[in-house]
């Protein structure tokens, strides 16, 4: 048996797809354990670039088994469009199956999701408005919709006509919105449940089972440390649990069965939404803007422009301690390639304090600052280099401190987006 989680350990869009993919590679089994459609992974194959939302990046391997697990919100449609897509490609998604104790977004879910944000005006958080968070809030209510109440239509129409009839009122008495026809969602949603039916398992027996084969089982982490509902920059976080010790309670396994545990970092930072940064560059013609249109910095599942910034290591050793992370796969080294000066964020003060840990307050943390290492650009292209000795010394440099400051060895280093242009210093698998 062996098993490794891959998460993000910034603030989401390091790369994970792409080590997830490079990694599914040894394993049988990929899961995807947390999160919703507002997850975006791009994974780059022979030149050809797959942009996923709901669908593991196992996907893309014939052989493997795609799980999509209980902690992970399912919109229907998204799955459906994605299967659809994939099969244009000549991919078959024969091999997922989806658990049947996933909750379900229905379109009561998006629509409350924008007028929330919209409600909350300056103080929004930054969603991507995929009816995620409020899908999470039915889930913990308990007023929420599973894929086995969507496979039994009786079931399904019973509790959709109870929950419409609340979520109506709150659109159109708080919101002003328009309400929902209660028989244009329910046989929409009765069509997706056809389709789907193939796919819904319980996909916990299936991941106790090919643990009992000895399975190379692969989970895969959406959005980012940082985002996590519990640990990252609340309130400008996602609605669930992104960090490894969710990956068994979302896939329906015990902890046990975890063996090691990948913390992607991309080489510098970026953020999506709203919330502190603290290394954020706001120049128009400055690195900031190099980095961003170098690294083609929008969002997979938005567009929006990312928010751009130094790599903060200091960050990196929270995400170490709550992820309990044995190894950094480090992303999109190459973009820093004809960066002549670099900078490093190792630590934060607030005045001439130097701090220990990240506050939970940002009222807090709005009163730090970054300190920075400035190191030498290595200013040339190493995307053809597939040894970690024969990258630049400044390159080496950089990534040496990295560690160092995070507290945590380094296991991947990737030099571009394809499958191949990849750096192993240790196997996972």
């Amino acid at each position: 048996m062996s098993s490794v989680i891959v998460l993000g350990a910034q603030w989401g869009d390091e790369g994970k797809g792409k080590i997830v993919d490079y990694l599914a590679q040894q394993a049988d089994v990929v899961v995807r354990y947390s999160g919703g459609s507002n997850a975006g992974h791009t994974v780059v194959v022979n030149d050809i670039a797959y942009k996923l939302r709901l669908l593991p990046s196992g996907v893309l391997f014939k052989e493997k088994f795609n799980v999509l697990g209980n902690g992970v919100v399912i919109n229907p449609g998204v799955v459906l469009q994605e299967i659809a897509g994939m099969k244009e490609k000549g991919i078959s998604c024969e091999n997922l199956v989806i658990s049947d104790r996933a909750h379900v977004v229905l379109p009561y879910h998006q629509r409350l999701d924008e007028l929330q944000e919209a409600a909350l005006g300056d103080k929004k958080i930054g969603t991507t408005k995929g009816g995620i968070g409020p899908c999470y809030m039915d889930k913990v209510a308990r007023v929420g919709i599973r894929m086995c109440d969507l496979m039994e239509p009786e079931t399904f129409a019973a509790k959709l006509k109870v929950n419409l009839e609340v979520k109506n009122a709150i659109i159109t008495k708080i919101y002003g919105g328009e309400p929902f026809d209660y028989d244009t969602v329910l046989q929409e949603y009765l069509g997706y449940a056809e389709q789907l039916r193939p796919h819904v398992v319980d996909t916990g027996v299936v991941l106790d089972e090919a643990f009992a084969d000895e399975k190379k089982v692969l989970f895969e982490g959406a959005q980012a440390t940082f985002l996590d509902i519990d640990h990252g920059t609340y309130p400008y976080v996602t609605s669930s649990n992104p960090t490894a010790g969710n990956a068994s309670v979302g896939a329906g396994i015990g902890p046990r069965f975890i063996d090691h545990c990948v913390g992607v970092v991309k080489a510098y930072t970026s953020r999506v939404g709203e919330g502190p940064f603290m290394t954020e560059l706001h120049d128009t013609d400055g690195p900031g803007h190099t980095i961003r249109e170098t690294g083609h910095e929008y969002g997979t599942v938005t567009g929006r422009p990312r928010r751009i910034g130094w790599l903060d290591a200091f960050m990196l050793r929270y995400s170490a301690r709550v992820n309990s992370l044995d190894y950094l796969a480090i992303t999109r080294l190459d973009i820093l390639d004809q960066m002549p000066k670099i900078k490093m964020c190792v630590g934060y003060k607030m005045g001439d304090e130097v701090i220990k840990r990240i506050p939970a307050s940002l009222n807090v943390l709005a009163k730090c600052e970054p300190i920075y290492e400035e190191f030498e650009g290595w200013m040339t292209d190493i995307s053809g280099i597939r040894k970690y000795e024969e990258l630049p010394e400044n390159a080496r440099k950089y990534l040496e401190r990295l560690s160092e400051v995070a507290g945590v060895e380094l296991g991947i280093v990737s030099v571009g987006p394809n499958r191949e242009q990849t750096i192993v210093l240790k196997e996972l698998f």
